[in-house]
């Protein structure tokens, strides 16, 4: 990628947008060449086509559509600067169509397609600046310069998002051996754990085949997984792959993936652990009695769950160190405990109650936001609008998340009355460590009978609009992990009840 030393001040007076995560990695790949043929995001025809048989409008192969969702303001701008979340420019998108998501009945969700009634931007993509990358950004190459190293002569790719284990270790090297090819590892990042997972590739690289090239690929996973892995073989290509080593999905016939790869697949030659020799070798060779069955990655969850060590035979100690640092037992992990409810369902009470329990019992680092404080002191100044409160929550679900990311226990206790907006923090902690879910379930008549702030009062008469159980939804959740009524239950009894799951789910231990 080409970036020019500043921005010319033709483009100063530009409208400026800032794409979320998916859609900055996909700028990166674009402007990169890591996308080729793209130049730049596809318009309602490309991205049609894209979704209905896996090509471009001219018909060239592409599995994915690459879109730029924007809010509908900037529809009607010629050209857009497209910025980093630090304001930083690093792209000028050349708008040739402003257009709207048809109807989701019309589209397949699993093929990653935009949501009904976004508006998006189409056009070509020119650089004004590299993206700014943290750690590991000097493996950060771009393409033309991967393939320059790599040369002429066979390169068979590996793209992963999880580390590689014994298993596949021989299945790397076996494959190369057998195709006299130089490997090339594309990290795919994009998850939770990125810096771990390329520790974990960097630790076993004594293992792989001499002139292996490891190099970090922003290319956060598609939802459908054999179009997924179609895209990865168009990075891979563009990295200089001549095949990919890949299990095909069911859903992936091989013909299918023959025609929408930009390079063949190889699928690796069945492995196993043979206990009898106590290595990994090919299947065929091994006796049946002597296959030792292969941890599930539930077996392995479980293992770090508890906090005992992954065997040896598994993966190399290494690589056990990273996946013990990513996933901390849950005694030690981070983890958010989310009561919602309505107004006087004792959700404060119960937290903290809960709070006060947890810091008898010593072990864990406590930090309680609950709703009213959190009102006074983070959301000041917010109104009791739909758009306020979603943000309200956002805000309690960012700070909880990153309490739970070092290894804290955030107890929350907003009202919360969407669905949604739950999902989203469930989702913002969840992809740093355990969010629990407890829906305090107290009747309404209860609720009104101890307004002790007259709340619900003055909603009835009118004077609060809004106001949630009364004006407003309470939208009751339906994946909560405890449903505590405090009309039926003593306050103390509902600690008690908390204390037992968080207990039974291994994140405190049991009094």
């Amino acid at each position: 990628m080409t970036a020019e030393p500043g921005i010319p001040d033709i483009l100063l007076d530009l409208p400026a947008w800032t794409p979320g995560p998916a859609e900055l990695a996909d700028l990166e790949l674009l402007l990169t060449g890591a996308f080729a043929p793209l130049t730049g995001f596809q318009g309602s025809f490309d991205t049609a086509t894209v979704i209905a048989g896996g090509r471009l409008a001219d018909g060239t192969p592409w599995p994915v559509p690459v879109t730029l969702t924007v809010p509908k303001e900037l529809t009607g701008e010629p050209r857009v600067v497209l910025q980093d979340p630090e304001g930083v420019p690093l792209a000028v998108l050349e708008v040739t169509e402003a257009w709207q998501t048809p109807s989701a009945s019309t589209i397949p969700a699993a093929v990653g397609s935009p949501v009904s009634d976004d508006w998006h931007l189409a056009g070509p993509v020119r650089p004004l600046r590299a993206p700014a990358h943290g750690p590991f950004h000097r493996l950060r190459r771009d393409p033309a310069e991967v393939r320059a190293e790599l040369g002429p002569g066979a390169v068979l790719a590996v793209t992963t998002r999880d580390p590689l284990h014994r298993k596949q270790l021989g299945q790397l090297r076996q494959a190369a051996e057998r195709l006299a090819a130089t490997v090339l590892v594309l990290p795919l990042l994009g998850g939770p754990h990125d810096e771990s997972l390329v520790r974990s590739l960097l630790a076993v690289r004594k293992e792989l085949p001499d002139g292996t090239l490891l190099v970090p690929v922003p290319l956060p996973a598609r939802p459908d997984e054999g179009r997924d892995l179609l895209l990865r073989s168009h990075v891979a290509a563009a990295y200089g792959a001549t095949c990919l080593l890949a299990d095909l999905p069911a859903d992936l016939p091989a013909g299918h993936a023959a025609e929408g790869g930009a390079v063949p697949m190889v699928a690796p030659e069945p492995w196993a652990y043979d206990a009898d020799v106590e290595v990994w070798r090919p299947t065929a060779k091994i006796e049946p009695d002597h296959v030792q069955a292969e941890l599930t990655p539930e077996d392995l969850g479980a293992l770090l769950d508890r906090g005992e060590p992954i065997p040896d035979w598994f993966t190399p100690p290494a690589v056990a160190a990273e996946l013990g640092a990513a996933r901390p037992p849950r005694l030690r992990r981070g983890v958010t405990v989310f009561f919602t409810g309505l107004s006087g369902s004792g959700k404060s009470t119960v937290a903290r109650g809960l709070a006060d329990a947890l810091v008898e019992r010593g072990g864990r680092t406590i930090s309680l936001l609950d709703g009213d404080v959190v009102r006074r002191l983070l959301s000041a100044g917010l109104t009791f609008s739909r758009a306020d409160r979603d943000l309200n929550i956002r805000r309690i679900g960012y700070v909880a998340a990153e309490v739970t990311r070092h290894g804290g226990l955030a107890i929350c206790a907003p009202i919360a009355p969407y669905a949604a907006t739950r999902a989203e923090v469930r989702r913002m902690v969840s992809e740093v460590g355990d969010f629990v879910l407890i829906h305090v379930a107290t009747p309404l008549a209860e609720c009104e009978r101890r307004d002790r702030k007259g709340l619900y009062a003055k909603a009835r008469a009118g004077l609060i609009p809004e106001f949630t159980g009364i004006s407003d939804p309470y939208e009751e959740p339906g994946d909560a992990d405890l449903v505590l009524d405090t009309s039926r239950l003593a306050p103390e009894a509902a600690v008690d009840a908390v204390l037992e799951l968080l207990a039974a789910g291994g994140w405190i231990r049991p009094e």
